[in-house]
């Protein structure tokens, strides 16, 4: 089985991408295969409502969204991180969701994947919550099995999240429980 991770972040080699790395590391050491979309280092240009994609199996727009698209119809699970910007996640992660409703209206290639979601942000409070619930909405208009860490709804840190032992903690919890879930899956 595969998990896809996906950090929403714009910046390089920061939080969101440590997150996304140190949660697969557990997966592939519980033998799950894994792989990354860092938007860091991909070109998303925002949806433009054309309504192409109704009719055409692609989407009119030429960037790193193809990829984008292989990758999460291949994975079983999807974890994504996203840092906090103003309260939410940033426009490169909302440009991603945006586009994925290709795969919705392609007989939702997203259903029953199971998702989980991690956040940093700049302080304990700093708006995790909010925008993992906003990433649990995307997960849902999918008909995604949605799952949080075994406490509460996902990963949360705070920047730096390298240095910050709780919410890492909670990073780890979350992809043990995505890990967990497919396993119950896998067995029936």
């Amino acid at each position: 089985m595969q998990i896809l991770g996906i950090s929403g972040s714009p910046r390089k080699g920061q939080n969101c991408e440590k997150m996304i790395e140190t949660a697969l590391e557990l997966a592939k050491e519980r033998g799950f295969e894994t792989d990354i979309i860092f938007l860091s280092s991909a070109e998303l240009a925002p949806c433009k409502a054309c309504g192409a994609c109704r009719e055409k199996d692609s989407c009119v727009i030429e960037d790193d969204m193809e990829e984008a698209y292989e990758k999460m119809r291949k994975a079983d699970g999807i974890l994504v991180a996203s840092p906090v910007y103003m309260g939410n996640y940033p426009a490169q992660l909302k440009a991603l969701f945006d586009r994925s409703v290709l795969l919705r209206r392609k007989n939702f290639a997203l259903k029953n994947k199971v998702g989980a979601a991690l956040s940093v942000g700049g302080s304990r409070n700093g708006g995790q919550e909010k925008t993992i619930q906003s990433i649990h909405d995307w997960m849902h208009i999918h008909g995604m099995i949605v799952v949080g860490d075994d406490a509460h709804f996902g990963g949360i840190a705070w920047n730096p999240a390298e240095e910050d032992a709780v919410g890492m903690q909670t990073v780890l919890d979350t992809a043990k429980k995505l890990c967990e879930v497919l396993e119950l899956i896998q067995k029936k």
